[in-house]
Order: C-alpha cells, then sequence, then structure tokens
C-alpha cells in the first residue's frame, strides 16, 4: 500500500471551519485516535510506525512530509483546506505549520496507543535516525 492523499471539505465561515476527517464506511476499526494542536512554525510527527496504519486530517496552512520507498515527498495543504493522509507503516512523515495561527490535526490509528512500551506511542520508530524528516 502507498501514502494516499485525499482533500476534503471543509465548512467555513466567520466562527471558524467544520470537517469530517473519515466518511462513515472508513468510520470501523481504528484503536486509536487524537488530535493535535500544532503552534505555527512547530513540527509534529516526525516519525514512522513500525506497525499499523494512520490516517491524519491536516487543516492547513501545513507542510507534509513523507518518506516512501527512499524518496521525500513535501505537499503544502494550503490555507483553510483539509486534506487526508494515509500512511502505512513504515512510512515517515512529519507535519510543519507554515501558517501564523494554530494548525490542526485528526489522526487515526489502527494500533492502541501505549506509551508503557519501549518503542513509544503505538508502535512508533523514534529512536531510528531513519525515520527522522529534516523540517525545521
Amino acid at each position: 500500500m502507498s501514502v494516499k492523499i485525499v482533500p476534503l471539505r471543509v465548512n467555513a465561515d466567520p466562527r471558524g471551519a467544520v470537517f469530517e476527517p473519515l466518511e462513515p464506511d472508513l468510520l470501523s476499526g481504528w484503536r486509536n485516535v487524537h488530535a493535535v494542536v500544532t503552534e505555527p512554525g512547530a513540527v509534529r510527527g516526525n516519525h514512522r510506525h513500525v506497525r499499523g496504519t494512520e490516517i491524519s486530517a491536516v487543516l492547513g496552512p501545513a507542510l507534509v512530509r513523507y518518506r516512501e520507498a527512499g524518496v521525500v515527498h513535501d505537499v503544502d495543504v494550503p490555507a483553510d483546506e483539509c486534506w487526508r493522509f494515509t500512511f502505512p507503516a513504515g512510512v515517515a512523515h512529519a507535519f510543519k505549520n507554515v501558517g501564523t495561527r494554530v494548525c490542526v490535526l485528526v489522526s487515526f490509528n489502527t494500533v492502541e496507543h501505549d506509551c508503557a512500551s519501549g518503542r513509544g506511542a503505538r508502535g512508533t520508530d523514534r529512536k531510528l535516525s531513519s525515520a527522522r524528516l529534516h523540517l525545521s
């Protein structure tokens, strides 16, 4: 399986924005759901999952960088747009807020969050330098 990228519909008005990160037929089978609020200029993720598929819906503006089959890809998510990324196990990925206000991500993983394990959250491999993507 390769990385999939799908633009999502965003309903926005002066109060803010609403998006649905998953369609109803994709709602089952997830073992972890988490929301991430990222400050301007900050980088989140910057890891790979040894096990499990992760879906992340990113409300831009953001730079999403991932490494698949040894090739690094940069994807710019425009301001006020939401794009969904599906990352198979082993694909390193990172998210950088390139805007001037907070950036929101909603992520789903097929593996439970386990802070007590020696491998980090959800089988995340944070110790391998090969997983790190330089986004500064």
